[in-house]
C-alpha cells in the first residue's frame, strides 16, 4: 500500500453574520488486490439491530483506557474471560449470552450506530466526535471515574498571543481574515468546527495532524490546536496555554448504547439494567469506609443525638444505633452499637470524633457496594425510552 498524495478540500461555512471555513487533509492511498466478489452494503439504509441472539458489549482494545475499563468490571465482579489475548472477542461468565468485542473507541461508536453492537464503554469525547449528533446513541451512565479529561482549545503564550485570554479575546484579533484565517490543528473535525461556528470565530481553517499536536504551533503550521487535555502539563511544556471559554466538551468514560438495541433486541434491557446497577453500587461505595463503634448512653436516640452532633459523624443517612449482647444471652445495660459511613478523607477525624464522644472499639472496613432501592438512572433511562 503506497500513499499517492494529500489533498486539502475547503469548506466554506456561511451565515447571515460570518463565515467559518476549513480544510481537513487526507492521506490517500492505493493497494492492488486480486479481483473478488464484493457485496457493498448501503451505509445510508436504515439502521436497524443486526439479526443475531448473542448481545455484544464493545470496549476499548488498547491503552489506558482499556485497562480502566477491564479494572471497573472487575471491580463490579464482571470479570472479562479472554481465551487468547490477541483475539477481539471475549465473554463475561455472569452475563450468559453476553459477547465482549474489543476495539477502537471510534469503531465502537460507528458499530453503535450500525447495529453491529449494543452497548459499549467509551470517552464521551468519542461518543460525541464519532456520534455527530446521532440520536440513536443514548448514555445510559456519563460518569464512570476515569478517563477524565477535556477538549479544550489552545494558542502560544507568546507573540500576537501573549495578552489573549479569552475567547472574545481571540475572535476580536484584526489578524484573521478571509486570506489569512485562524489555522487550528485537531484530529476533532467533527467538533471543532462546530465549536468555532458556536462561539462566532469567523475566520478558521482547520487541518488534520498525526502525532503530537502541541509541536504544530512552534513549528509554524499551525496558530492554535483543539486536543484533549487531562493535567495540562503538555501544553506548559510546549509553551501553549488554554483561555477562558476555550473548553470544548468535559469528558470521562461513559456506557453508552443503542437505542434501537434497547428497545427491540431480546435481552439488551435487562443486561443493561444489570451493569448499570453494578456500577452504580460500586461507585458510590468507592472512597467510602464502613466504622462500627461501641458507645455507651442511656437510650439509643441519646446516642444517636450525640453522634449527629459530630460534623463527620453523619453517614449517608445518619448513624444506624442498636443494643449490644453480651456472650451470656441478654442486652448489655446502657450500651450500644453504632454503624456509619464515612468518606476516605475523613475517615482518622471521624475515629477522633467517634473516640470524643465516648466510642470504643472502633472497627473500620472499606466498602464495596451500596445499592440503593433503585438507581436513579434506571428510572432515566426507562424514561428516555418511553417505557
Amino acid at each position: 500500500m503506497t500513499a499517492i498524495q494529500s489533498l486539502s478540500p475547503q469548506f466554506l461555512y456561511s451565515s447571515a453574520s460570518f463565515a467559518v471555513k476549513f480544510s481537513v487533509k487526507f492521506t490517500v492511498s492505493r493497494c492492488s488486490l486480486a479481483p473478488s466478489p464484493v457485496t457493498v452494503a448501503n451505509e445510508n439504509a436504515e439502521k436497524r439491530p443486526q439479526e443475531r441472539n448473542e448481545i455484544r458489549l464493545g470496549l476499548p482494545s488498547k491503552g489506558r483506557m482499556a485497562a480502566d475499563t477491564l479494572d471497573l468490571l472487575k471491580d463490579c465482579q464482571l470479570s472479562v474471560k479472554q481465551v487468547n489475548p490477541r483475539q477481539y472477542v471475549a465473554e463475561i461468565p455472569q452475563i450468559p449470552n453476553l459477547e465482549v468485542w474489543f476495539q477502537r473507541p471510534k469503531d465502537v461508536v460507528r458499530k453503535l450506530g450500525s447495529g453491529d453492537l449494543d452497548l459499549g464503554i467509551v470517552g464521551l469525547d468519542t461518543v460525541h466526535e464519532y456520534g455527530q449528533g446521532d440520536e440513536d446513541l443514548i448514555i445510559i451512565h456519563d460518569a464512570l471515574d476515569f478517563g477524565d479529561c477535556r477538549l479544550s482549545l489552545a494558542i502560544p503564550k507568546y507573540g500576537i498571543f501573549e495578552n489573549v485570554n479569552s475567547i472574545k479575546d481571540l475572535a476580536q484579533m484584526p489578524q484573521w481574515t478571509p486570506e489569512r484565517p485562524l489555522r487550528v490543528a485537531t484530529g476533532f473535525t467533527y467538533m471543532g468546527p462546530k465549536f468555532m461556528k458556536e462561539v462566532g470565530l469567523k475566520y478558521v481553517t482547520f487541518s488534520t495532524a498525526d502525532g503530537a499536536l502541541e509541536a504544530a504551533p512552534a513549528m509554524g503550521i499551525a496558530d492554535a490546536i483543539v486536543d484533549l487535555v487531562s493535567s495540562g502539563t503538555t501544553l506548559r511544556e510546549n509553551n501553549l496555554k488554554e483561555i477562558e471559554g476555550g473548553v470544548i466538551l468535559e469528558s470521562q468514560a461513559v456506557l453508552v448504547a443503542s437505542r434501537k438495541s434497547l428497545v427491540q433486541r431480546k435481552g439488551v434491557l435487562d443486561v443493561t439494567h444489570e451493569m448499570l446497577e453494578r456500577f452504580e453500587a460500586h461507585l458510590r461505595a468507592s472512597g467510602q469506609f464502613t466504622v462500627t463503634a461501641n458507645m455507651r448512653g442511656s437510650s439509643a436516640e441519646e446516642v444517636a443525638d450525640r453522634v449527629l452532633s459530630q460534623p463527620s459523624l453523619s453517614g449517608l443517612q445518619g448513624p444506624t444505633v442498636s443494643p449490644v449482647f453480651s456472650k451470656g444471652g441478654g442486652v448489655l445495660p446502657d450500651y450500644y452499637a453504632i454503624v456509619i459511613c464515612v468518606p476516605k478523607r475523613a475517615l482518622y477525624k471521624s475515629v477522633q470524633q467517634l473516640r470524643a464522644i465516648g466510642g470504643s472499639g472502633v472497627l473500620v472496613s472499606p466498602l464495596t457496594y451500596i445499592f440503593d432501592e433503585e438507581t436513579p438512572r434506571w428510572r432515566e433511562l426507562l424514561s428516555k425510552l418511553g417505557l
